[in-house]
């Protein structure tokens, strides 16, 4: 199983954005607030500001999310929380859900890495499918225990964010697919490369969905991470065995 870099992760690369989200492990807890406020130091006043006020107003809307919902909670309100104005949140995240999910998600990257860097001999569904679930499997860390079952909550509540996940995966399955067909020189119209990428996010998505079903059940720390990690396993054991010949490095 590939190691994951921690700040390479999913499911929000905003504080806001809990592992939970498709996109980065909790930043809420383990990787966001103090490696935020740690990349602060050593950088020019103005820009230590802007990044200042943009934390402000993810941890003001952070609160507020959890206390009432995304749907329910206007950007003036996260605004005046955070003691700015309306249009300083817009310039830092020109739409509401950007506050909770990144637009361009950290994890594209680290997946896309994996592949082209996978040994010769091994498919793209195992260095994928491996990754996948090593990041997912974060979810577990001690730490992020309160952030991931606060935005599994939030998440869940909301037609809007469930709709924009969705989005994401779509774009995070295609951007995989694109480079898998890249690599055999796959013919247009050729579904093989779409099917493979289907099926490891696919498996993203399942265990997504396993991760916040078990946090909201009561389940979290080493218990949810062992867990996730003994699924995926079961997950991936399954897509190999009808993709583990499929475009293997020469």
């Amino acid at each position: 199983m590939g190691d994951v870099p921690a700040d390479a992760l999913p499911a929000g690369s905003t504080p806001a954005a809990a592992a939970a989200a498709p996109v980065a492990v909790t930043e809420g807890e383990s990787t966001g607030p103090r490696r935020a406020r740690r990349a602060l130091r050593g950088t020019g006043i103005r820009e230590r500001r802007r990044q200042q006020t943009r934390l402000r107003i993810v941890d003001a809307a952070t609160e507020l999310f959890a206390e009432r919902g995304f749907d329910s909670v206007s950007v003036v309100e996260i605004a005046q929380r955070a003691g700015v104005v309306e249009k300083t949140v817009f310039n830092h995240f020109p739409v509401k859900e950007g506050l909770v999910f990144d637009a361009d998600p950290p994890m594209r990257a680290a997946l896309l890495d994996a592949v082209r860097r996978r040994p010769a001999g091994e498919s793209v569904s195992a260095a994928a499918g491996s990754f996948v679930v090593a990041a997912v499997s974060m979810l577990g860390a001690p730490e992020a225990a309160d952030g991931v079952a606060q935005m599994a909550r939030v998440i869940r509540g909301s037609r809007t964010l469930l709709t924009r996940e969705r989005e994401i995966l779509g774009d995070l399955t295609d951007a995989l697919a694109e480079l898998i067909a890249e690599e055999t020189g796959a013919r247009p119209g050729q579904i093989e490369p779409w099917l493979a990428s289907h099926a490891v996010l696919g498996l993203y998505a399942s265990l997504l969905e396993l991760a916040r079903d078990r946090v909201l059940a009561g389940v979290s720390g080493p218990e949810l991470g062992a867990e996730l990690r003994r699924q995926g396993r079961r997950g991936l054991a399954l897509l190999q065995f009808g993709l583990a010949g499929y475009a293997k490095r020469r």
